[in-house]
């Protein structure tokens, strides 16, 4: 009697988490459905407020307006150019100075390692940053948005833990045999360091494909904007236009919050197409990355 209250018990609980990580799940989701749906509506549907996170009167005239502009395109070519240049960039110098100094042997492995970390505390702010990319002929270039912030600390440590927890027993027995130190990176580290290669390179990838402040601060070239900065320069432009003034290339049968909504839509859905692909190691490189056993 006893085993079988006990077991009941059990199954309430597990049934009040399955409705609550539901209702998270569903919370977490509605504001994403919420941009498919008004994306996907009729003008009247928009104008009378009826959508919430279905289509209404389902047709693309916004899509077929957004996609139809050489701008998006222009700039959606610009966002995926920086995020495989920074992603190959950041994972290079992170893989490399995480490795570096989880040797025990190398000189001066502490201090440097503080420095580091210092920047994680402490940074210079926003104008001399500025200052020192535009002294170094970066600014309105698109290395400006990927080379001042290649290294993200925080990927540096979790990368560096995962090295440091690697059996020390297969470098030593490479070394033997004559291997440099590269040569054991690349033949032995790396090829266990799949799961955390794939883990730091989606955080990188996301960061740089969201890139919004630095491009609005270091690019003036609007053939340069990203796509997260023709969002925003789509946006403002519905403002004046629905104050009066003309936007080039937006029909008057598609409601501005359509419009909206499907550049959001644009712009989103790409990196979204990348998580599965990496989701079995995910988990995986998070876990082992961040737990020293």
């Amino acid at each position: 009697m006893a085993g079988t209250l006990k077991k009941k018990k059990i199954t309430v609980g597990k049934s009040v988490n399955y409705i609550l990580l539901t209702l998270l799940a569903f919370v977490c989701l509605y504001p994403f459905l919420n941009v498919i749906a008004y994306s996907l509506s009729g003008y009247n549907a928009v104008l009378s407020g009826k959508v919430t996170f279905y289509p209404i009167d389902f047709n693309l005239d916004a899509y077929k307006q957004i996609l139809g502009k050489t701008q998006i395109w222009n700039s959606m070519n610009t966002t995926i150019l920086v995020t495989l240049m920074g992603t190959a960039l950041s994972l290079v110098l992170t893989i490399f100075a995480s490795y570096g100094l989880s040797r025990d042997d190398l000189p001066g492995r502490k201090a440097l390692t503080g420095l580091i970390l210092f920047t994680m505390y402490f940074g210079g702010g926003m104008i001399p940053t500025f200052l020192v990319v535009k002294g170094v002929g970066l600014f309105d270039t698109l290395g400006a948005l990927f080379v001042p912030q290649a290294i993200n600390v925080f990927n540096f440590i979790v990368m560096r833990t995962f090295f440091k927890n690697l059996p020390e027993s297969l470098e030593e027995a490479a070394r033997i045999d004559g291997a440099s130190y590269l040569q054991v990176l690349v033949k032995i580290v790396l090829p266990l360091s799949l799961p955390i290669i794939a883990t730091i390179g989606l955080f990188y990838a996301v960061g740089y494909w969201n890139t919004y402040f630095d491009a609005l601060l270091y690019i003036q070239d609007p053939d340069k904007y990203t796509l997260q900065l023709r969002l925003r320069s789509l946006l403002f432009g519905e403002e004046l236009n629905n104050s009066g003034a003309s936007l080039e290339g937006v029909g008057t049968q598609v409601m501005s919050k359509s419009l909206k909504m499907a550049t959001v839509a644009v712009s989103t859905i790409p990196i979204l197409v990348v998580y599965p692909w990496l989701q079995k190691y995910f988990v995986k490189g998070v876990m082992i990355g961040s737990v020293k056993g």
